[in-house]
């Protein structure tokens, strides 16, 4: 595949490891003659490593087949975390240091996720925009203290915490936002 073909979410191989494409940008010299030139960032899969790429219009890149499986939590293996197919319950299992910093977000039964396979192994974890955790631990609301909205600390039941607005107690449920992870609201 030439690089002006590539496009954002494809997934390429260079130098034997296989990459996700987020970003693209195309810088088109002035005059004449001038090549136009791609500039990618791309993530590992699995991993999650960024790395930056620059190649002419023409240069090539071999496509991936990579499938995207919706899948929901099933439990938790030592390390691993197990996945079950919607669809035909085929369990996934992916280790620790695939999910990475996603593991704080995953709780039982949790829907809406994608287990990304190559060659029929599961590579990476694809969370849902948000999650509804429960509140373990946070301070009191301060009555009266103030009239600006201050955020405070909060433990989730996975094991994150997060800032939240000082009207949230204890046992109330969240969304967290999966990409920043920062609330976005109450869960129920």
């Amino acid at each position: 595949m030439k690089a002006y073909d590539v496009k954002k979410g494809n997934v390429v191989e260079y130098n034997n490891t296989v990459y996700q494409v987020r970003d693209i940008e195309r810088s088109s010299p002035q005059g004449r003659g001038g090549n136009v030139k791609f500039r990618f960032t791309m993530y590992s899969v699995p991993g999650g490593n960024k790395f930056d790429l620059s190649l002419g219009g023409d240069d090539e890149l071999k496509e991936v087949e990579l499938s995207r499986r919706q899948a929901t939590f099933s439990y938790k293996d030592g390390d691993a975390f197990v996945f079950l197919d919607d669809e035909d319950y085929t369990p996934y299992t992916l280790d620790a240091d695939v999910v990475g910093d996603g593991a704080g977000y995953i709780v039982d039964d949790l829907t809406g996720c994608y287990v990304q396979i190559i060659d029929d192994q599961p590579v990476a974890l694809q969370l849902p925009q948000t999650v509804a955790i429960e509140v373990v631990e946070t301070p009191p609301e301060l009555k009266g203290g103030t009239a600006t909205k201050r955020p405070k600390p909060a433990k989730l039941s996975t094991g994150i915490e997060i800032m939240v607005p000082e009207y949230i107690a204890n046992g109330e449920r969240v969304l967290v936002n999966t990409t920043s992870g920062e609330f976005s609201g109450r869960a129920d």
